[in-house]
Order: structure tokens, then C-alpha cells, then sequence
């Protein structure tokens, strides 16, 4: 198993320190964000399940939209289209703790979103321009450690505030940070020379097909966690904030440690057989979410479920092993708004079914699970890459 590199002998490490410091600024903007929107919106702005539902579909419009990202290159570089990107994220967060509306929740998440979306898209692009097929899953698995970390550390911050500090303070401090780190990184140029130029315009290839459908499948998937299993531990359970800060820090810290795990995981089983393991695991979750009755052990199901989702990253590395590498950047644009078709449709539709019954969602999700799984038996990947 390949160990990564020392940071000195990394290549393009000026790239990597750029994307580390925005890596963990997006986190701690984000993850900020999402440790304190859903008891604002039950507690300060009373939104309903149905409007819950309606606020993460619009959430992901961003996502849907991230081919925009193709036409902003035509004038902007994408290092600096990243650091915008998350100087936007920040604002929506700072703003967020000011608007205890449902129309005032909408806007200030639609701000955050579109810089949370366009920065996952050119750090996803710069990652697998920058590094080769043996690096980049290890240069992921840092990355996404170091985002747990500031997950970590702000859900801390939070933890520690929320009894002194009100509701838009607390977005206040994580959405400030971000945009400190972003205003530090336009003042960066981490660019590297003999890189394959990207294609401008939108590419979509017959021979990619199955990437686009993990990753349609993916992105719906995801929701189930993202809106639900939160909603379920608030609503049904009632978790308060400190509470939920300490499940947001707790998943943090075990993924600290386990996301460079799966990036060397990554090169030495390969990625079908990771994306398995994940498809069975988030099932089982799903459906054990639907009969569970004590506190303690819905918490655990909703760590677990954050740790196996973990998994999905083989998805993109999948992609870089089978792709032209002058297709990455546009191919990333693409794949964003691929993950977000479905994932706009399933908060909304998901929180009228909720009102129904809390567990049909929940249905839905091992159901996807299924079907990612069936796809994921398809994947094959090229001699040159890393064996599947």
C-alpha cells in the first residue's frame, strides 16, 4: 500500500496548501451551517416538515446549477473561482442567524449553498488535474480528514458558545472564518505548468455513463442523511443543540482519522469493492432507522451513517481512472448538477411522504442504496489505473 507523501515532497504543494487552507474553511462554514439550521429553523423560525423539505430541495438547486461553472471559467481561473466561491459560502452563513423566517432561511441558504456547491466543484477539478491516479486517493482521504477536523474544531467552538452566545452569533463565527480564508486565498496563485489544458463547454461521454448514474444515484442518497436523519433526531427524538453538536463532533472525529484511511483503501482493494460494502451498510442503516426506539441507539445509527457515506469518494477516483484528463473540469461542472437532479426532487418529495409516515424516506433511501449497488457491480476500471 502506497503511503502518502511527506508535505515537502508532494507534488504541486502549493496547490495542496491552497485547497487544504479552503478545504477546512468550507468545512468550517459549512459545518457550522448544518450543526445549527435545524434546530434555528424547528426552534427560532418554526418551520414545518414540509417547509424543511422544501428549504433542502432549494438548498440543492445550487448543485443542479453548478454547470455554471463551466461558463465562469471562460473568465475566471479556477483556483480564484474557488476561493470566491467559498468567500460566498461565508456569507450566507454569517447572514443566516439574522433572518428567523422561512423566506429569510431560503435566501441566506441559496447564498450558502451556491458557494458551498461551486467550491466543491473546482476543488473535485483541481484535485484530479493536480495529482495523479496513485495520489489523488490519498490527497482526498487528507483533505477530507482535515475537513473533519475543522468540523471538529467549530462544532467545538459551538458547543462551548451555545449557552452565551444567541443563534446569529454562533452563525456569525463560522461564516466569518470562512470568509477571511477566502479573502487570504485571491491573493494566491498555485498554479502549475505542463498541466493537460481543460476543454471548455460542457462534456458528456456515451463511456461514462455508469459514473453519471453513481452519481445520480449518490447525490439522492445522500439526502436521506442530510435532511432526514437529522430531522428524525430533532423532531421525533428531540436532541437539542448541544446535543447535535456533539453527534456532528463525534462523526468528525472518528472521519479525522478515517478518511485517509479510505484513500490508501482506495489503491489497495479498489473502489467496487469499497462502494459495496458502502451500498449494504447505508441499506441497513436506512431500514433500522424505520424500527428504532431508543435515543442511544438512533445516535449510533446516525454516526454509522456518516461513516459508511464516507465511502462515496471512490466514485470520483472511479472517474479519474477511466476519463481524458483534459475532460476533468467540465466533467466535474457536469457531475455536480448530475448528483443534484435527484437531489432537489428528494428533500421535497421526501417531507410531504414524512408527513405521511416518518419512515417512508427511509424506504426510499435503502431502496437507492439497492440500486447503487446493482450499478456498482458494472464498474470495471482501465490496466493503468488502480485494480477494481
Amino acid at each position: 500500500m502506497q503511503r502518502i507523501p511527506d508535505l515537502p515532497t508532494i507534488p504541486n504543494r502549493p496547490m495542496y496548501i491552497f485547497l487544504l487552507v479552503l478545504t477546512v474553511a468550507n468545512a468550517v462554514g459549512y459545518q457550522g451551517w448544518s450543526t445549527l439550521y435545524t434546530n434555528f429553523a424547528v426552534h427560532e423560525a418554526g418551520l414545518t416538515g414540509a417547509q424543511n423539505g422544501l428549504v433542502q430541495s432549494l438548498r440543492e438547486v445550487p448543485g443542479l446549477l453548478s454547470i455554471g461553472v463551466i461558463l465562469l471559467l471562460l473568465v475566471l481561473r479556477e483556483h480564484r473561482l474557488a476561493a470566491l466561491s467559498v468567500v460566498m459560502l461565508g456569507a450566507g452563513v454569517l447572514a443566516a442567524g439574522f433572518f428567523p423566517s422561512f423566506g429569510g432561511i431560503v435566501f441566506t441558504t441559496m447564498l450558502m449553498s451556491f458557494g458551498f456547491h461551486y467550491f466543491e466543484t473546482t476543488n473535485q477539478s483541481l484535485i484530479l488535474q493536480y495529482f495523479d491516479v496513485r495520489t489523488a486517493p490519498l490527497i482526498i482521504g487528507r483533505l477530507r480528514g482535515l475537513n473533519a477536523g475543522g468540523n471538529l474544531a467549530i462544532g467545538a467552538v459551538i458547543f462551548l458558545a451555545a449557552g452565551v452566545l444567541p443563534f446569529s452569533g454562533l452563525f456569525a463565527i463560522s461564516g466569518g472564518l470562512a470568509i477571511l480564508a477566502g479573502l487570504w486565498a485571491l491573493t494566491q496563485d498555485p498554479r502549475a505548468q505542463g498541466l493537460p489544458v481543460q476543454r471548455r463547454g460542457m462534456v458528456m461521454r456515451k463511456r461514462y455513463w455508469l459514473f453519471y448514474l453513481l452519481t445520480l444515484l449518490g447525490g439522492a442518497r445522500r439526502q436521506i442523511f442530510i435532511v432526514f436523519s437529522a430531522f428524525l433526531l430533532v423532531e421525533r427524538f428531540e436532541f437539542g443543540v448541544r446535543e447535535m453538536t456533539l453527534f456532528f463532533m463525534l462523526n468528525n472525529a472518528v472521519n479525522w482519522f478515517l478518511n485517509p484511511l479510505i484513500g490508501k483503501a482506495i489503491n489497495a482493494v479498489g473502489e467496487r469493492r469499497l462502494l459495496v460494502m458502502e451500498c449494504l451498510s447505508l441499506a441497513g442503516i436506512c431500514l433500522a432507522y424505520t424500527v428504532v426506539e431508543a435515543r442511544w441507539l438512533v445516535g449510533l445509527l446516525y454516526v454509522l451513517d456518516q461513516i459508511f457515506f464516507n465511502f462515496i469518494v471512490a466514485v470520483r477516483t472511479y472517474f479519474q481512472k477511466i476519463a481524458d484528463p483534459a475532460d476533468i473540469a467540465p466533467s466535474m461542472a457536469v457531475s455536480v448538477a448530475v448528483n443534484h437532479v435527484a437531489a432537489v426532487v428528494v428533500p421535497v418529495v421526501g417531507g410531504m411522504l414524512w408527513m405521511m409516515d416518518f419512515r417512508i424516506p427511509f424506504y426510499l433511501g435503502a431502496a437507492l442504496a439497492g440500486c447503487s449497488l446493482v450499478a456498482t457491480l458494472f464498474m470495471r476500471v482501465p490496466a493503468r489505473g488502480a485494480s477494481c
